[in-house]
Parts: structure tokens; C-alpha cells; sequence
């Protein structure tokens, strides 16, 4: 058969993933702080995109599009809010911020405070009498965080009076790791610095008498008895203890009582001091900035009943495009130039963050709402009522696909007047009833089913896994014994034998 060419007309259909398709679904998943970063780039990069003022001026006096006002990442309508059929009410309004301004409440009608030292004003911004202008920053006022070897450096002149004591000292403080242990083998110390290994040994000793108390410690063990032996508690059966803590682990109180050569009520005592040390002395020091959630989704009980799911307007950026400006200066640029030819990519990229910033937000609502009518029992009457739940049913409901909903749940936070929840945490494995055609659990609530259980022991009748099964099992969970483990396991719940001898330990201190 011959090969011939031909021409055929034929019409097909494509999805194509344009670098602004794929950048709106990368705004989708980003955390408040990445938005942040993201709009702020952007600001860098656009002329014609600025922030919306939040002092009550509005976009039409500012030069701001009737569209870019109505695609801000806030998602306001003007629908306002509205009951859906189940109670729930969808707001995407915001009122204007209160004005926190303080300056009408005191009239500015008393004398000017007079320097205390008006040489020292160039010096001091802060001073009564001084100038604090424009640059005045009260950061310059803070003062810095300490880490945790300057901390010891500050300390070890105190210590040491030799140069060679603190060469050494330098070189054991450099090899701490962020929890104050000592990560490496004085043998090599000894080497690298060419001094022998009991010199080595001696100062280590003395640099574990700084504060904070237990640093420079090798192990757990030697890290607690550091602090015991500070507070003078380390005698010889606080050192057993401290010695055989694979056996606390395992809460072998019988064994730890003969090894120590005391009663229940002595060893209760020493388990309680044991537990107010500190196993990791140098993570005060470890400068890691707390992360403060700030919820993207507010919950509340509606008025007429129901919940009101609101975004948080603190975590939605406002961003304008600029029209005023951009016909300003493109009427002195002819059309084929490179200034109108940017100005115009400017003006496009602009429309299209905030047409993105507000299809964002309006995404976020649905995937929120939705969540908040699934999980109506859990916020009416906590986690025993949690549903099972997961992305496709979200998605069902709401029309859209699975990798959306995904996305959107992804560091997403919603508060509720049950706590602060991600958005992940709704969605649970489905556990079966143990009656036939009963409703489903959620793994969630059937982990804190258990947790109940255990919490309600008696030193005499300890629940096995075994037994808890069999409770739940009387409850209409059906699940398997492996399964408990696990979850009590996830959960950092000792075994029913290490429970069982913690309980008659206190038991018995009780009555003695």
C-alpha cells in the first residue's frame, strides 16, 4: 500500500494549562503568609496595583475601576448575606473597620513637654521633648533575642580563666544541638585540639554547672541527674531511677521499688519531681518564632438559628487596579511603544490577580459552607457527632472537582465555638456500624471514644484492647483489635499492663 499525503480539517477539544491558569491554582493553596509575600511582589512589579485604603476613602476617589472594586479578594457582593435552605447563613460583606484613632479623645491644648536633657535629644527619640519624626521605630528600641551559645559564651568568662579551658569550651558549646545536648564523641575534641581526653572531661564538667541547668548533657539520664544533682536531690536512689528509665517507660513500678529501696508513696514522689525537670534545657533557646494561626473562616451561631460562616477579613488582602493612572499615563505614550506595550501587560496582569484574589475567596466560602452543613452535629454537640467526611462528597455537592476542594482545605483554618480546626480535620475515615444498616463513624470520634473509656479506668478493672473492642463494639463500632492499638498508640496511651501498674501505684500511695 502506498503512502500518500492528504489534508484533513478536523476539530478537537484541549485543556490547556496557561501560566496564569496554573498561578490561580497556586493562589488557591497558599497560606495567608504566602499571599502576603505573593501581593506583595506583585505590588513591586505593578504600578498600577496598590493596596485598598482601609480609612474609609473609596475606590471611585482613588481612580479605582468599577471592576476592580467588585473583584477585591474580600468577595463582597452585593447579595449581602443570605440564609441558604438549611439555616446557614453565607455572609461576604464586611462592615468598615472601627476607627481606633485616638486623636479627637484628648484636645492637643497642653503645654509642650519640656526635655529633661536637651543635649541628648539627637541621641534619645524617645525622650519626652524629643523629635520622634517619621523614622522613629519602636524596634530599635527591642532588644534582641539571645540564643542559646551566646547565652553560654556570656557565662563562660566567669567559668574559666585559662585560654586553653575556653578554647575547649568553645568547641563542646559549637557542637550543642537545639535541645542543650552535646552531639559528639570527646575523644575527637581532645584530638582536634591537641590536649588529652581527661582535660576534656574536666571542663565539660564544670560547663555543665551553667544555667540553664541540665546543658551540656550526653543522654536523657545524664541530663536529669545535671538538675537533680543542682537542686542537691540526686541521692543514691533519685540515681538508680534516673539510671533504669527504660523502666519508668514501661511503668515497672515493682522493679523500680527494689532497685531504688523504697515504698509506693517514695516512689510516687521521686515520678513526681522527675516530671517538673526539664528533658531539653536548651529549646528555650532555640529562637523559632512561635507561628500564629489566623483563621481564614469565622463560624458562629446565626441569629434565626443556624451558623453564619463568614470569611476573616484580616486574612483577605485588598488589592486595587488603578485606572485613573494607567489612562493618565498611556495618553503620552503612542501605542506601539515599549512604555504602552508594559503599561497595558501591567493593566492585564492587574484585572486578572484580582479577578483570581476573588475567585479565591469565593471558592473558600463554598468548600467552608459546605464543611459547616456536613459537620452540623459536631458544632451542636461536639466531636462525638463528627461525621465522616471526605474531598469527593464535598466536591459532589459543591460541582466541583476533588483537586479543588483538596487545595482549599490545604493550611486553610476555621474557627468555631468548639476551637480553631484546619480544614483537613473534618475529613475522617468512615468507620462501620457493628449494627446492620447503622450509621458510620468517624475515626476522629471513635479516637476519642476510646480516649473516654480509658480515662474512666479503675486500678481494678483496666481495659484491655480486647475489651475496648468489645465496648465499642456495644456502642455500634465495629472494629478491629489491631486498629485500637493503633489509634492508642497514635494517641501516646501506655499499654493496659503499664496502665494497670501506674493506676495500683497511685492506688496504693492514696491510701496509705
Amino acid at each position: 500500500m502506498g503512502l500518500t499525503a492528504s489534508l484533513f480539517l478536523r476539530q478537537t477539544q484541549s485543556l490547556v494549562m496557561t501560566p496564569q491558569l496554573m498561578q490561580s491554582i497556586q493562589l488557591l493553596q497558599m497560606t495567608h503568609f504566602e499571599l502576603n509575600q505573593f501581593i506583595a511582589q506583585e505590588l513591586e512589579k505593578n504600578p498600577l496595583l496598590e493596596i485598598a485604603p482601609s480609612d474609609g476613602e473609596s475606590g471611585a476617589e482613588l481612580g479605582h475601576s468599577d471592576a476592580a472594586e467588585h473583584s477585591t479578594s474580600d468577595g463582597e457582593t452585593d447579595a449581602g448575606n443570605w440564609p441558604d435552605d438549611q439555616g446557614i447563613v453565607i455572609s461576604e460583606t464586611f462592615g468598615d473597620e472601627l476607627d481606633g484613632g485616638a486623636e479627637n479623645v484628648f484636645p492637643d491644648d497642653q503645654p509642650e513637654r519640656r526635655a529633661d536633657a536637651p543635649e541628648l535629644l539627637g541621641q534619645w527619640k524617645s525622650m519626652p521633648g524629643g523629635d520622634a519624626g517619621e523614622d522613629y521605630d519602636f524596634d530599635d528600641f527591642i532588644a534582641g533575642e539571645v540564643g542559646l551559645r551566646e547565652h553560654i559564651s556570656q557565662q563562660v568568662p566567669l567559668l574559666l580563666r585559662e585560654p586553653q579551658d575556653r578554647l575547649i569550651a568553645q568547641q563542646l558549646t559549637d557542637e550543642l544541638d537545639d535541645a542543650g545536648y552535646l552531639q559528639c564523641d570527646l575523644g575527637d575534641v581532645a584530638s582536634r585540639l591537641g590536649t588529652d581526653l581527661p582535660h576534656v572531661e574536666r571542663v565539660l564538667e564544670r560547663l555543665q554547672t551553667l544555667d540553664p541547668s541540665g546543658i551540656f548533657a550526653r543522654s536523657l539520664g545524664e541530663c536529669l541527674a545535671i538538675q537533680l544533682r543542682n537542686k542537691d536531690r540526686l541521692d543514691p536512689a533519685m540515681a538508680a531511677l534516673v539510671q533504669h528509665l527504660e523502666l519508668l517507660a514501661k511503668r515497672d513500678f515493682t522493679t523500680l521499688r527494689k532497685l531504688c529501696g523504697v515504698d509506693d508513696e517514695d516512689l510516687l514522689d521521686m515520678l513526681s519531681e522527675i516530671r517538673q525537670l526539664n528533658p531539653k534545657p536548651g529549646a528555650d533557646f532555640a529562637g523559632q518564632v512561635a507561628d500564629v494561626i489566623s483563621p481564614d473562616i469565622v463560624v458562629r451561631p446565626a441569629n434565626g438559628g443556624g451558623w453564619a460562616v463568614e470569611l476573616n477579613p484580616d486574612t483577605l488582602p485588598r488589592v486595587l487596579v488603578n485606572q485613573i493612572y494607567f489612562q493618565q499615563v498611556s495618553k503620552g505614550c503612542p501605542k506601539n511603544s515599549e512604555d504602552y506595550v508594559f503599561l497595558s501587560d501591567c493593566l492585564q496582569n492587574g484585572n486578572w490577580l484580582t479577578r483570581s484574589l476573588d475567585q479565591r475567596a469565593k471558592t473558600i466560602m463554598k468548600v467552608a459552607s459546605e464543611i459547616v452543613r456536613q459537620q452540623d452535629a459536631f458544632l451542636m454537640h461536639g466531636v462525638d457527632h463528627l461525621r465522616p467526611l471526605n474531598l469527593k462528597t464535598v466536591a459532589e455537592a459543591i460541582k466541583m472537582h476533588e483537586s479543588t476542594v483538596s487545595r482549599v482545605t490545604s493550611n486553610k483554618y476555621m474557627l468555631t465555638p468548639r476551637g480553631m480546626f484546619e480544614l483537613k480535620y473534618f475529613f475522617t475515615v468512615s468507620i462501620g456500624s457493628a449494627d446492620e444498616g447503622g450509621d458510620s463513624h468517624s475515626a476522629e470520634a471513635v479516637r476519642h471514644k476510646i480516649r473516654v473509656l480509658i480515662n474512666q479506668e479503675v486500678p481494678e478493672a483496666v481495659l484491655s484492647d480486647d475489651d475496648i473492642v468489645t465496648s465499642l463494639k456495644q456502642a455500634g463500632v465495629d472494629l478491629a483489635r489491631r486498629t485500637v492499638a493503633k489509634y492508642r498508640e497514635a494517641m501516646n496511651i501506655p499499654s493496659s499492663v503499664q496502665r494497670r501498674r501506674e493506676k495500683r501505684a497511685l492506688a496504693r500511695a492514696a491510701a496509705v
